[in-house]
């Protein structure tokens, strides 16, 4: 016995094709008119920033012929001839990329701890009163608006060259950054054990120990290290306005066109931030459960 395949009427048949054949021509049009709008603000966009790309593309050429002397010592030969002359500075450019870790990582921890304490009072389902979410939203968002280097210049000037600033100034970015993130975090959390908690009698301190930090707990060490990963790049252009770290030497060797030096400190940088990556990435992934 065969089975038989339904058919719709006709009439009906084509009412819902001419309705199918609507709804492809409207989403083609709202794509259409997306690549023109981002078309129209690219070139709106070259216009007033006064982008030349025949300056650019005559120009191109310089900026190969630096990376090809980031190759070469001061007496024309490849970099990887004479590692001992490459890398004569290595003692010293690694007690600086130490104190730029330091500073990353204190700059983390203290963005991380004030993040933590301005989470909740930003999360909705935590705190009901608007105005108190209002001041504690826009002091993250002033916090992570104002640029780290911006903060370090203020710092510098304050405080004075060395590593305080730079750390001052990661910390109160990463507070505007990471107190976003882990007020999400906190939005997204279920209700039913903080209610549970609030039924007994407990207070605002118990209910985010015993309800809400279970639940946040891992997504915000994840967060926490991914913002490490971002400050140990920061921390290295806080030297250059004298915020410590290995930056300050390497703005000096960029100034003083000292090119083998340049690309000696930039794979230390390279090589650092590639194993921190690693290393975080496996932590990130053991915390969250997902396959690294």
């Amino acid at each position: 016995m065969t089975a038989s395949v339904p058919t719709l009427p006709p009439a009906q048949s084509q009412a819902l094709a001419l309705r199918y054949d609507r709804e492809v021509a409207t989403r083609r049009r709202r794509v259409l008119l997306g690549v023109a709008i981002f078309i129209a603000a690219m070139v709106t966009s070259g216009w007033m920033t006064e982008v030349d790309l025949g300056k650019l593309f005559q120009n191109i050429g310089a900026f190969g012929s630096y990376i090809v002397r980031l190759a070469h010592l001061a007496n024309g030969e490849p970099v990887w001839t004479d590692f001992g002359e490459w890398f004569w500075g290595l003692r010293k450019w690694t007690v600086l990329l130490g104190e730029t870790l330091i500073i990353a990582y204190l700059g983390t921890a203290l963005g991380a701890i004030c993040a933590f304490v301005l989470s909740f009072p930003a999360a909705i389902n935590l705190t009901p009163s608007p105005r108190v979410r209002f001041v504690a939203r826009r002091f993250l968002e002033f916090c992570r608006s104002v640029p780290e280097i911006v903060f370090a210049l203020v710092f510098v000037i304050a405080f004075g060259l060395g590593p305080i600033p730079g750390v001052l100034a990661l910390a109160i970015h990463g507070t505007g950054a990471l107190g976003k993130l882990f007020s999400e975090i906190v939005e997204n959390i279920d209700m039913a054990p903080v209610e549970g908690i609030r039924a007994t009698g407990a207070g605002r301190v118990a209910v985010i120990r015993f309800a809400v930090l279970p639940q946040v707990l891992s997504g915000f060490v994840s967060y926490t290290l991914l913002r490490f990963e971002i400050n140990v790049r920061g921390a290295a252009v806080m030297g250059f306005v004298g915020a410590g770290g290995i930056g300050q030497d390497l703005l000096e060797a960029i100034r003083k066109f000292y090119y083998s030096d340049v690309s000696a400190i930039l794979i230390l940088i390279i090589m650092t931030v590639m194993v921190i990556d690693i290393v975080t990435e496996r932590i990130r992934h053991a915390l969250t459960g997902t396959p690294s």
